[in-house]
């Protein structure tokens, strides 16, 4: 199902967060939302999971006011990782994992087979199938954000809203969490730190930047040296990634944007 968002404005503790913003999630792609800290994405993705209520815009899923569907219906069409991970569950990792068909099932009701079927292929797509059994306690915080992707798995939507699904991941979980993303194809929302995860693993992109969508389209088009100069403050070079092909953005960590590279000492020492 396709996400559109139109002329979204969300206002939080007094302030506007997120001031117009308008914004596509294709059927079955991966749409990133990036852009520097403050700059709206959480607020934003926090209105598509119905967490805020926008100010004015609406977010639409298939042509639809999510306001329009109750939390049920809403919760079968749309499952979300918030970056509020929730408190300390005094469950097993695998309980906390078939909470995401809670949405499917009546009042008391068991488990059948396509739940259990659910849960176990979400527990083997983030490597948490050998922990099944484990408390949630006594995870790390990796671990745990890998089970809670797993709920949002189980949860069979179809659209995936995810705030930072790498955060606490060491490299390997990176890598693995985001091939899953791309082979499981459903409509996916999602905001990312890290801008080479985002061009790699985005089919489009969405840049934030104080409250606004300032560029769209795909990586390789909306990436570029002055985009990142001018949102992000950074310094870059980008190429091709040698494994991939993919953009590859090359960070200049010595010199801020705008200001001039320091020259190579033997050049200063000869005048």
């Amino acid at each position: 199902m396709r996400i559109d968002i139109e002329d979204l404005h969300v206002a939080y503790a007094g302030r506007t967060v997120v001031a117009g913003a308008r914004l596509v999630a294709a059927e079955g792609e991966i749409t990133g939302l990036v852009g520097p800290n403050g700059s709206g994405k959480s607020t934003l993705l926090r209105t598509v999971y119905r967490h805020l209520r926008p100010a004015a815009g609406r977010v639409l899923l298939a042509g639809t006011d999510l306001r329009e569907l109750s939390p049920l219906r809403s919760a079968r069409h749309v499952a979300a990782l918030p970056q509020e991970r929730g408190g300390d569950f005094e469950l097993t990792v695998r309980e906390v994992v078939a909470m995401g068909r809670t949405p499917y099932k009546r009042a008391f009701a068991g488990e059948d087979a396509t739940d259990r079927d659910l849960v176990e292929r979400a527990l083997a797509d983030v490597g948490m199938a050998g922990h099944a059994g484990q408390r949630f306690t006594a995870l790390s915080g990796g671990e745990r954000q890998r089970v809670l992707l797993a709920r949002a798995f189980a949860q069979n939507p179809d659209v995936l809203v995810l705030d930072e699904p790498t955060n606490h991941l060491d490299v390997r979980h990176q890598v693995e969490l985001l091939a899953v993303l791309r082979d499981r194809r459903r409509t996916t929302l999602v905001s990312l730190h890290d801008l080479n995860a985002a061009a790699s693993v985005c089919d489009r992109l969405h840049v934030l930047h104080a409250g606004s969508v300032v560029a769209s389209g795909p990586p390789r088009e909306v990436l570029t040296p002055a985009l990142l100069a001018e949102v992000f403050g950074v310094r870059a070079a980008v190429t091709d990634h040698p494994l991939t092909g993919d953009p590859l953005i090359a960070f200049d960590h010595r010199t801020p944007a705008g200001a001039e590279p320091a020259r190579p000492a033997e050049t200063l020492a000869g005048g």
